[in-house]
């Protein structure tokens, strides 16, 4: 169902002044349902199953309405009725207007469209309400405000994990339009499916609920088909699963497009001078929808928590500023590092880069051989995946990895500092490199900062499964870095040169370790001027097909070609916007302010403002493999504590106080190695 906060204000057409709802009789409503539905007996059937349901209560009618009408219903909408393509870090998806504007069409219009005006009135008529009520035993709906869409998925929508929780609205339904005479097949997707919840005690004795990582009852489209739940803060947590690719053409032809239409909304409580509105009941239901939301503190059942260690403060000595390595620094930092990135002459320009644009790019940062370790590590574990999954058994996973959750904030496998085992790759990464005295001074140097405090994890986003949604931040700018480890290619990131670059790194890297422990250096990963090699210039947002993939897949448009699993920062919203985190919508593409695809040994730093959004998107299935990354934050000391000024930075480079953070004034053009956003679909 349409995501609690992103719903489209497209309408359905002109309006003109607006019409009195159709008050639909008993018997007109009966002739527009299925017989015998609103029979007694068959009501009492429902109500039954409605309280026997599981995860939570939901209900199932199939043939609700009657087959010719709606029908009709289907054709109307494929000739009459526009949709604009959206996509935001929750949904993707092709979405009409809402239908309440019918009554303000003209007359021309509104007669192109009169099975969609019956079928909307019977839906929120006195008799079908009572039924709905009756059976979830919500109290009296409302039958003057009709709160409904029309959505559709095509291969490669989907809508992301939430719970519908909003304003006025008491339940959630979905109406099937799908091809009626080309039954929908479950291997194709788009299936309705509800998590399950659990209750926690906190350390203060309150009760919270959250939601599990995965759905654990899954409802296919069907033609005809109606579900409906109470909405139920903190608990009515239901996803659309994402429409799955056809292997061919010709079969998505045989298919019949594999396309998910659908009627969605909500019945709302009772407005004003209707039968059962109270005074003050919509505002007491926002207040207790947020309580319950709260209750009990959910947060601090969230995974993965902060793991934050404090390195440095105000008062603490000066040898954690100093900007400057070693003998012995150096030696530990060519263990993992491309020699060429710890010339001095490499360190300014990625300085002077990052103090001009608040970003930075950096390709091929990992020293071959040790790369070369982690690409093994990594491509081991997805071969397990796959095997696993051929056999049926998801759950080969190593117990050092863990999930991510609750799934309306992120989803996604991780490993923080003492999770992986000393003999692993990751172990060298996440525990040694990263949290080291050695790479934060790189850092400082390569971004004029003091790091004081840093948080490490790498994730793994298995495709057709992973994402995070837009979260935003509060506070003081910071430092998040991103290093990409996703081995396979066809993510959009020009895919390939790495690979050739790699053969030759090993051949090169004993003159570099050399330079760079007498400190000089070429300094060929990074163009001193711009921050970027020559390969990174052609960074794009569409990936390839998959190697290997059907030579029809090549017809298909490069929206079809996209599989997500790219990063974003966006504008905050400030103008107050439920749509905040829209990012495709009409070529509309103005809030972007940094934009990665998934990437092999590339890293990204980014100086992060308060009030920029930042999600990672979900990953469909038809990407080539799983997204890898490390991400980290690393907090900076702000002006009023670098008490030393640009003297204390030790590399002559300006200080954090003239560093320019990430914010909504800056520019994409600002922003190395990142082609603008094209045009895509949403919920």
């Amino acid at each position: 169902m349409p995501s609690t906060k992103r719903k489209a204000e497209a309408s359905v057409g002109k309006t003109s002044a607006k019409r009195t709802k159709t008050v639909v009789s008993l018997e007109t409503a009966k002739q527009r349902f299925r017989k015998g539905l609103l029979d007694k007996a068959v009501l009492d059937r429902y109500t039954t199953e409605y309280a026997e349901s599981e995860p939570y209560k939901h209900a199932v009618i199939h043939s609700l309405v009657n087959d010719a009408l709606l029908r009709s219903v289907r054709d109307e909408i494929r000739e009459n009725v526009s949709f604009t393509p959206k996509e935001t870090d929750i949904y993707k998806i092709h979405q009409s207007g809402d239908l309440a504007n019918l009554d303000g069409l003209e007359d021309a219009a509104l007669a192109k469209l009169p099975s969609l005006l019956s079928l909307r009135d019977a839906l929120y008529s006195e008799s079908f309400r009572n039924y709905v009520s009756h059976i979830t035993g919500c109290g009296p709906l409302s039958g003057r405000k009709t709160d409904m869409a029309i959505n559709v998925y095509t291969p490669g929508c989907y809508l992301l994990c939430h719970d519908d929780v909003i304003g006025s609205r008491k339940v959630s339904y979905i109406l099937y339009l799908t091809d009626p005479d080309i039954p929908w097949q479950s291997e194709w997707g788009g299936a309705l499916r509800l998590f399950p919840v659990s209750e926690k005690t906190g350390a203060d004795g309150e009760v919270a609920k959250t939601p599990g990582p995965d759905p654990v009852k899954v409802i296919p489209p069907a033609w005809n088909q109606l579900s409906f739940f109470a909405v139920q803060p903190g608990e009515s947590f239901h996803d659309v699963e994402e429409v799955y690719h056809a292997a061919s053409l010709k079969e998505l032809e045989r298919n019949g497009g594999r396309v998910r239409m659908a009627i969605s909304g909500w019945f709302h409580i009772p407005q004003p001078g209707e039968d059962g509105f109270v005074q003050g009941a919509e505002e007491a239901q926002l207040k207790n929808s947020g309580l319950m939301q709260l209750q009990g503190n959910p947060d601090q059942h969230d995974r993965p928590l902060p793991n934050t260690v404090t390195v440095r403060s105000v008062e603490s000595t000066e040898d954690e500023a100093g900007n400057d390595f070693s003998e012995s620094d150096l030696e530990f930092l060519l263990k993992y590092l491309a020699p060429s990135y710890l010339t001095p002459d490499t360190l300014s320009g990625i300085a002077e880069h990052f103090d001009e644009n608040s970003s930075i790019t950096l390709p091929s940062i990992l020293k071959a051989s040790f790369a070369e370790r982690l690409r093994k590590d990594i491509e081991k574990r997805e071969k397990e995946a796959v095997a696993a999954a051929t056999l049926q058994k998801p759950k080969i996973e190593k117990v050092d990895w863990h999930v991510a959750r609750p799934p309306h904030k992120h989803r996604f496998l991780y490993l923080q500092q003492g999770d992986a085992p000393k003999d692993s790759p990751w172990y060298e990464l996440v525990d040694l490199l990263l949290p080291s005295k050695q790479f934060r001074t790189w850092l400082q140097m390569a971004t004029s900062t003091v790091v004081s405090s840093f948080d490490v994890t790498a994730r793994r986003f298995r495709h057709g499964k992973d994402y995070t949604l837009a979260t935003d931040y509060k506070g003081e700018a910071r430092l998040e870095l991103n290093l990409g480890l996703t081995p396979t290619q066809g993510w959009g990131d020009n895919d390939g040169d790495d690979d050739e670059d790699d053969e030759d790194e090993d051949e090169d890297e004993e003159k570099e370790e050399e330079g760079a422990k007498n400190g000089k250096g070429k300094g060929k990963a990074v163009d001193a001027k711009n921050g970027k090699t020559e390969k990174n210039e052609k960074n794009g947002k569409n990936g390839k097909a998959a190697p290997g993939a059907d030579e029809e897949e090549g017809d298909r448009n490069e929206e079809d070609a996209e599989v997500g699993g790219h990063e974003v920062y966006m504008a905050g919203d400030d103008d107050g916007n439920e749509d905040a985190a829209i990012y495709r919508s009409n070529n509309d593409d103005d809030n972007i302010l940094f934009f990665q695809a998934a990437a092999w040994n590339k890293m990204t730093i980014v100086l992060r403002d308060s009030g920029t959004l930042r999600f990672v998107k979900y990953i469909n299935r038809r990407a080539p493999g799983d997204r890898w990354d490390l991400s980290a934050t690393f907090e900076i000391e702000d002006e009023e504590s670098d008490e030393g000024g640009d003297e204390e930075q030790g590399n002559g480079a300006a200080g954090p106080s003239s560093t320019a953070s990430l914010d909504g004034s800056s520019s994409e053009e600002e922003f190395n190695g990142f082609s603008s956003s094209d045009d895509s679909d949403s919920d």
